[in-house]
């Protein structure tokens, strides 16, 4: 996969693809990164991206024409083009499941105080990371790239992101390590006697367990296996006899 990310600060970019999984993915070659500094699309001599907004208002607006000349300098057949904007669709895991899935993606980076509307006829969609204003849209592109990048093949083990939160529309079941007991606290037994058949059974009812407590809105729309219905009643029983 090939990822280029549009923007007015590429600098913001050095650490995150430095670091971590991302440098791996990139070492490996599961993906490419490109970042484009769409300033080097402007014509005039002290490189103006924005201007005042017609009608008036506070703020500066990026300009469409040299957002238009930057993608369609830069886009290719396979490109999937995502805006940043906090009016785009909430993303989701199953967005990140999605996107993993094209062969190249290019983010576009707002600022200021927004695009100029006719950029929005230059891209596919629009993503927002949820109900709040963020300065950029550098970071909601550093979290994209970072969700979808693990998903590639051959990016991390296959099983490290499938108990994921979310990813099978639930929120994962608690996880413990050394020591056995810590302030009187310990590891769940079932964890500790090796069978592989009731350690599952007891991750799944966790799981269930703390989507139930803490995101019941992601059961509501979930056609649940005769398991999982089985084990969600259980939880059901345990909370209303506590």
């Amino acid at each position: 996969m090939k990822i280029k990310i549009v923007t007015l600060f590429p600098e913001m970019f050095q650490g995150f693809l430095s670091e971590s999984i991302i440098k791996r993915a990139i070492d490996k070659g599961n993906v490419e990164f490109e970042i484009i500094d769409f300033r080097k699309y402007s014509h005039d001599k002290h490189h103006h991206v924005d201007d005042t907004p017609y009608g008036g208002g506070a703020g500066m607006v990026l300009r469409c024409d040299i957002l238009d000349e930057c993608i369609e300098d830069i886009k290719t057949p396979k490109s999937h083009i995502a805006l940043m904007s906090p009016q785009g669709v909430q993303y989701n895991q199953a967005m990140a499941n999605r996107l993993a899935k094209e062969e190249e993606l290019i983010l576009v980076c707002g600022h200021y105080e927004g695009f100029d509307e006719r950029v929005r006829g230059y891209v596919d969609e629009e993503i927002s990371m949820g109900d709040f204003v963020l300065t950029g849209g550098e970071i909601p592109a550093m979290a994209i790239s970072d969700s979808v990048t693990r998903l590639l093949d051959g990016a991390i083990r296959e099983e490290s992101y499938e108990d994921d939160s979310f990813y099978n529309g639930l929120l994962e079941y608690p996880q413990y390590t050394r020591p056995q007991v810590y302030k009187g606290v310990e590891v769940p037994f079932v964890l500790q006697n090796g069978d592989h058949a009731k350690i599952k059974t007891w991750r799944l009812k966790e799981s269930l367990r703390k989507t139930y407590l803490r995101r019941p809105d992601l059961l509501k729309n979930r056609t649940l296996t005769k398991e999982e219905a089985k084990l969600l009643a259980e939880v059901k029983d345990e909370l209303n006899n506590n």
